[in-house]
């Protein structure tokens, strides 16, 4: 009996251990998902003297890479068909880190834009496998893992935006690129050792959907344009906010501090979503005070940039990183079962990024046909 209860103990020991070590995996590779987008705003001006890319080429360092993350949510299925979950994430992780470390050795423009195409690849994969894994292993507490996942990638994007100018200062921006390929790596080796203690890793992973196709639903297709759009904000705000305020006059570092602000703020709201959502059956009420956050970030930049810029970081963080958990959440509301909510979050998500992508070009492009980006 004695050593029954032994036995026991330490196979509940193994479990809690193996458990711990995948979300701490989880978060690792979660935090390497927006980097290569966040790195690039705060010192957009020295890529473009050093390289001479235009405008409308930097605008497609962000909307190559969110285009790419469409087309890899639409093509999850698939993915997880052919490649499976563990695999298919290991792949992602590769080749986010090898097309960070290609910008150090390829710093030219084509090379930019070849290796921000990478990424985009690479994120997508991750991204499109990612829901499932936790959906799989964590199946009772899936909510609060996606939740920590879901700051993760967030908190990337605060650490890479806030670090951009201060790295670059000191060893070049190539290099200061270059070297968020090492965050993915030991994400990677994270990610390899706690798959391989995955006690449900042998589970098949291939399992098809059969269900009615969202694209032959109107309502699908609004709730598409519904996220893109809102989705647009953050990858027009990714993008350009940094280059905006450097035109003002603020410093490469204040204006990768203010992006990083807002996007610290982003993690706030979504957790706060997270955490009070119940209590909103009728979702139009959180819907119309994200919305409303946000133009009220947006005027704010319009009239006073630089005398509201704290007051428009605040409200766009609140409204944006509100407004992307708001749409997934009403996404998955018209959804009756869970393989018809991971068809229909596919495709809206799918579509809604491809929106989203064509924000950060539409800005560059007028941008190189103005005086600037106000």
């Amino acid at each position: 009996m004695s050593l029954s209860h032994t036995m026991q103990r330490e196979s509940a020991r193994r479990t809690s251990a193996s458990t711990v070590l995948t979300i701490i995996a989880i978060l690792a590779v979660a935090l390497n998902l927006r980097p290569a987008l966040a790195a690039i705003g705060p010192v957009l001006d020295r890529i473009e003297a050093a390289t001479g890319l235009t405008s409308t080429g930097a605008g497609l360092l962000t909307t190559l890479p969110v285009f790419l993350m469409g087309l890899g949510a639409l093509a999850a299925s698939s993915l997880q068909t052919r490649a499976g979950e563990r695999r298919g994430i290991v792949l992602g992780i590769v080749i986010i880190a090898l097309s960070c470390l290609a910008r150090y050795v390829w710093p030219s423009n084509y090379g930019l834009l070849a290796s921000a195409a990478a990424c985009g690849i690479g994120i997508a994969i991750v991204q499109a496998l990612m829901p499932g894994f936790v959906k799989r292993v964590f199946a009772l507490d899936a909510g609060r893992i996606m939740g920590l996942y879901s700051t993760g990638i967030m908190g990337g994007a605060t650490l890479a935006a806030a670090t951009a100018a201060c790295l670059s200062r000191h060893l070049g921006w190539e290099m200061m690129l270059g070297l968020w390929g090492v965050p993915a790596l030991l994400a990677l080796v994270l990610w390899q050792a706690a798959s391989s203690s995955d006690p449900s890793r042998q589970r098949s992973e291939t399992d098809k959907i059969s269900s009615r196709s969202p694209s032959r639903s109107g309502r699908a297709w609004l709730l598409l344009l519904f996220f893109g759009v809102g989705t647009g904000a953050y990858t027009l705000v990714l993008a350009w906010l940094p280059p905006f305020y450097i035109e003002l006059g603020r410093t490469e570092d204040a204006a990768g501090y203010l992006l990083a602000g807002l996007t610290l703020i982003e993690v706030l709201a979504g957790l706060i979503v997270s955490a009070v959502i119940n209590r909103f059956p009728d979702r139009r009420g959180p819907l119309a005070a994200a919305l409303l956050a946000i133009l009220g970030g947006l005027v704010c930049l319009i009239t006073m940039p630089l005398t509201l810029a704290l007051p428009a970081m605040i409200l766009l963080g609140l409204g944006i990183g509100s407004l992307f958990p708001l749409s997934l959440i009403v996404t998955l509301d018209h959804a009756d079962d869970p393989a018809r909510a991971g068809r229909l979050t596919a495709f809206v998500q799918g579509g809604g990024y491809m929106i989203a992508s064509i924000m950060p070009f539409v800005a560059g492009w007028m941008r190189s046909h103005s005086n600037g980006l106000s």
